[in-house]
Formats: C-alpha cells, sequence, structure tokens
C-alpha cells in the first residue's frame, strides 16, 4: 500500500475526550474515528487489524471444530421475553417498535436466538455434539461508553454456544474452547491469565474470564504467583482460616464515639486497631433490608453478597431507610439488636473481642462476640486483598488491574429448560439440550492490544495482527531510491507481505514520528545516502532500544525482513 493512495489522517494532538492509551493512539494514527458516544467507525488501516483479529479467532474455531454461522441484530422482544431477560436487561437494552407497534431490540447478545434455532433443528441425541459460533456487531446502551474502543455501545463480537447431551461432555465442550482460547490470546501476543469469574446475567454453572492484565483495566483479579490460581474480585475468596475458640469477654458496653462515623477515626478515638472492628452495612434485598458485617479492614464484596442472597443484585439502602431500620446515622450501626437478616464474613466471625456500632448515633459497643452478642450467617461477602491466603496453596495472593477479552460459561440447562429445547435421547426420553457460551470481543481486542504493547512514540503492534508487517520509509524521490523501493514493495508482497511505503513528500521526521505512532513491526529506511554504501537500514518496532538500527545489505534485505516475519521479535 502506497501512503499517497491511502486513507491515514494522522493527527498530532490526542482527542479532547480520549482518556485510554489505545483511544489515543487509534485517533492519533488514523485507525478509528468517534460518529458518536460509544460509536467509532474503522478507517481501512484499522479495519486491517480487525479482520487480522477475526481471522485467527476463526482459525481456532474451526480448530476447535466449531461452525460459523450469522444470527440477525434486530430480534424480535418474545424471545427475551420467554426467558425473563426482557425486563432484566433494563436500560443496557435498545428497544424499539416496528410500524405496526410490534416490540423488536439490537441484539445485545444472540442466547435466546441461537436455543431457538437449536430446538427447531437439533432432535435427536445424534444431532450433537454441536458448536455454532458468529462474529457481528452487537449493541449494549452502555451508561458511560468510554475508553474508544474498551467499552462502546457498538461494537463487534465473537459468540459462540455448543450443544451437548450431557454435562459431562459439555465440559468436554467446555474445555476445547478453553484451549482454543489460550490459543487465541497467545497468537496474539497477550500477558493475559485466565480467572474464575462470576456468571452473571448469563446464568449457568461455570465461567471463567480471559483477562489481559493491564494497569488501564477497570476489573481487578487476584492471582497468585505460587500456582496458577486466579480469579475476578467479584468471586475470589481467600483460604479460610478456622476460627479460634472463643474466649471469655467482658460483657459488652457502650461506649460515646461522638462525631466517629468512620471505622478510621473510631478506631483512632478509642485508639483500636480496625482489625478489631466490626463493619456494618445495610443493603435493600428485594423487598427486605439486609446487614451485612466484616472485618473493619476489609470491603464488602456486594456481588459475592447478592450471591449468598440468591439475588441478581444489591443496592445499599439510602441514609433514611438506615435510620428508619436501625434508629441511628449510617456509621453507627451495628449486628447487636438489629431485627433484619444478618449475613457476617468468616472473618470477621472471628474476631473476638470486637467493637461495632450499637445502632445509636454518636455511640458504639465495645466487647462485643460474634455468636455470644448476636446471631448471623456466616458466608464469604467480602472482597479479598492483595497478600491474602491464596485458597489453593495458601500463599500470598496479588491484586492486579485487567481488561476481559474474553468469557467462556458452562450454562447447563439455564436456557434450554426455559425454552423447551430438548432432545430424545437413544432410549426416547426427552431431555435438555445442556449448552456452553464463549464470548471474545473482537473490537475490544484492537485497543486491548495497544494497551499493553505501546510506549510514548505510539503503537507496537505484534506481527499477528499488525495492519502492514513492514513500513517502508522512502527518503527522496531519487530515481534510484524509488526503483529500489517499488522491487523491495514487490518483492514482499510475492511473498505475502505487503509493505506499506510512505512515499510522501515530508521531511524524514515527519515520516519517522508516523512510522513509530502507526507501530508496524519492521520499519526500513531506503535513501541515496544508504544506496551509496549498498545498504538499506532496518529497525524493529519492540525493540528494547528504541533509536537501535541494523545495517543490512541491499542484496541481502529481501531474506533478512522475510527472516524477520518469522520470529518473535518482531
Amino acid at each position: 500500500m502506497r501512503y499517497k493512495n491511502a486513507l491515514l489522517p494522522t493527527q498530532k494532538e490526542a482527542p479532547a475526550d480520549a482518556i485510554s492509551k489505545s483511544h489515543i493512539l487509534l485517533q492519533r494514527g488514523g485507525y478509528i474515528r468517534r460518529v458518536g458516544a460509544g460509536i467509532y467507525s474503522f478507517l481501512p488501516l484499522g479495519l486491517r487489524v480487525l479482520r487480522k483479529v477475526e481471522a485467527i479467532i476463526r482459525e481456532e474455531m474451526a480448530g476447535a471444530g466449531a461452525l460459523e454461522l450469522l444470527l440477525p441484530a434486530l430480534l424480535p422482544a418474545e424471545y427475551l421475553k420467554e426467558t425473563g431477560r426482557w425486563d432484566g436487561f433494563g436500560d443496557t437494552l435498545f428497544r424499539l417498535a416496528d410500524r405496526k407497534g410490534g416490540d423488536y431490540h439490537l441484539g445485545p447478545t444472540h442466547e435466546e436466538i441461537i436455543t431457538d434455532l437449536a430446538r427447531r433443528e437439533i432432535q435427536s441425541y445424534r444431532d450433537m455434539p454441536k458448536n455454532l459460533y458468529q462474529i457481528q456487531t452487537k449493541f449494549r446502551d452502555e451508561p458511560r461508553p468510554r475508553g474508544g474502543l474498551l467499552r462502546c455501545r457498538e461494537f463487534l463480537m465473537k459468540d459462540a454456544y455448543s450443544f451437548d447431551v450431557d454435562f459431562e461432555r459439555a465440559q468436554e465442550s467446555y474445555e476445547k474452547m478453553r484451549v482454543a482460547y489460550r490459543a487465541v490470546f497467545d497468537r496474539l501476543g497477550l500477558d493475559y491469565r485466565m480467572v474464575g469469574a462470576d456468571s452473571g446475567a448469563m446464568g449457568g454453572n461455570q465461567s471463567a474470564e480471559f483477562q489481559v492484565l493491564v494497569q488501564s483495566g477497570e476489573d481487578f483479579l487476584a492471582a497468585c504467583a505460587s500456582c496458577d490460581y486466579a480469579e475476578n474480585l467479584e468471586v475470589a475468596a481467600p483460604k479460610l482460616v478456622p476460627a479460634a475458640e472463643k474466649s471469655a469477654i467482658p460483657a459488652r458496653h457502650e461506649l460515646e464515639t461522638p462525631g466517629q462515623g468512620s471505622i478510621e477515626a473510631v478506631a483512632k478515638f478509642l485508639g483500636a486497631e480496625p482489625q478489631r472492628f466490626l463493619k456494618s452495612l445495610v443493603y435493600l434485598a428485594g423487598q427486605e433490608l439486609v446487614m451485612a458485617v466484616v472485618r473493619g479492614d476489609h470491603d464488602v464484596n456486594e456481588i459475592k453478597l447478592a450471591r449468598a442472597l440468591g439475588l441478581g443484585e444489591v443496592h445499599l439502602a439510602s441514609a433514611e431507610e438506615v435510620l428508619k431500620a436501625t434508629g441511628a446515622q449510617i456509621g453507627f450501626l451495628g449486628p447487636v439488636g438489629f431485627s433484619g437478616r444478618i449475613l457476617i464474613d468468616p472473618d470477621a466471625a472471628s474476631v473476638d473481642d470486637g467493637i461495632t456500632g450499637a445502632n445509636k448515633t454518636d455511640y458504639h459497643f465495645g466487647h462485643v462476640q460474634p455468636g455470644r452478642d448476636f446471631s448471623a450467617e456466616v458466608r464469604s461477602i467480602r472482597s479479598m486483598r492483595d497478600g491474602d491466603a491464596c485458597p489453593r496453596c495458601g500463599k500470598p495472593v496479588g491484586i492486579y488491574k485487567g481488561i476481559e477479552a474474553g468469557h467462556i460459561f458452562l450454562l447447563g440447562t439455564h436456557y434450554s429448560e426455559k425454552m423447551g429445547a430438548s432432545y430424545l435421547d437413544d432410549h426416547s426420553e426427552k431431555k435438555a439440550i445442556v449448552m456452553g457460551c464463549y464470548g471474545i470481543g473482537v473490537s475490544r481486542l484492537v485497543a486491548t492490544t495497544i494497551e499493553q504493547h505501546h510506549d510514548e512514540n505510539g503503537i507496537r503492534w505484534p506481527l499477528s495482527i499488525a495492519p502492514y508487517p513492514v513500513h517502508i520509509v522512502q527518503l527522496g524521490d531519487a530515481p534510484e531510491v524509488s526503483k529500489v523501493v517499488l522491487e523491495l514493495e514487490q518483492a514482499l508482497t510475492a511473498k505475502g507481505l505487503e509493505p506499506l511505503v510512505d512515499d510522501r513528500d515530508q521531511r524524514p521526521g515527519v515520516k519517522f514520528k508516523d512510522a513509530d505512532l502507526l507501530g508496524m513491526p519492521i520499519r526500513v529506511t531506503i535513501g541515496d545516502r544508504g544506496l551509496k554504501d549498498g545498504v538499506v537500514e532496518v529497525k524493529l518496532r519492540e525493540a528494547a532500544d528504541p533509536k537501535a538500527v541494523t545495517l543490512v545489505p541491499l542484496d541481502k534485505a529481501l531474506d533478512y525482513l522475510v527472516g524477520l516475519t518469522k520470529t518473535p521479535t518482531a
């Protein structure tokens, strides 16, 4: 591709609304352009990257035995109503009506549509296993679309669905996809971890996320350096330490703590360690108010709390609701005397001589002992912290930030039972199809890769998805220079390595800056000075030393460049 013929509108300045590195660099490099909030056009260079990501995914899906199809994006409401998700999706769902007043929506995901296809086409155990996938545009009305391609309202996704006769075979399909996903992310050159995760609104029995480790990520995960344990903080729980036998402590007594409404303030006021406190928060759980109790130095994990209560979500009660339920202002709550349901984390339940709110503004209780002074259901409801004991090996875990690049679910019969997707087994008995679901954010991967592969000068594309493997920078338009550039361009193209050729009438500095910004793996500089010595200059974008260049004899340049594309350093 010749630069003069291309649409490569690079920009010197970052757009005002861009915060993440990938958003800034994709905009500046002319890869994407914003159309509206969370809506982007892919320019030619960006589309080449997107198509290469798709190609890798398709190859690995084919290797796992998955078959590609294409489902519609405009969907009748009846399918989501059948499973109860028409209301469950809430404001995230783009809803619309046709001219006759019929309810429709733009597909945020396709579990119902693929399950409907399965119940129509799969009749017997002989029709399985099946694994069907698509790469298609999804639509979600995100409340705060941000980060460019990292969180959009319109995005490209690969979603696959497996259908099996029982859970054992469904687990085999799940494992095949786990292996395929690892292959995809390995080929993309990403540093990632597969982590246990919450199934959320998808439902099902088992799920795992593929988290790409970047400091700009919005997800948090706990991972152990001593073993392969890793989980999203939504579900991660530390190794449980057996509770020590309770000691005999004095009866609880009231402590006046005027204006001390936080753990830190009360701890300082009383001269006590936060670990002695029983932090109490009141949540609205469905139609009832529930109290969650964790140790003073811990935080409630609201997703784990909701799951412990058998709910999809919980919300912190308002100050008015708290005052009505406890008679105290927020900051002075406690489980002693609370009339509602109480859940307590195991670490809080192990506190022997505790301090907690007295459900009386400006007062706390001292010498509080769980089990003696109040009763509660013991559930793991706190967030894991850096240094907590790994639940698998007991060694300390670390807390990392990441971007979710893929998610796999063992759905079980969550959708097939609701929608009547069944088959006849070898005894002619009707049984529900067992399903799995597997998603990859295709357009998000473009941005995610940049978040991990960039420097202060621009993008550093891995060879596997770079729009062009080689960027030829032509210095000057002397006939000999133009001739050598053309010959190398044609030779590389014949080898399946079409280069990007910067043949603009621009200063060398401008061309080099744009080359670094665009981020092709290999830069070749051809000019009068080098050709007089019979050499071209080769620079690797991922080189540890950004100024390092190699002078390669002209007659060996083609073989040298081809060799670079076969090594992981390019």
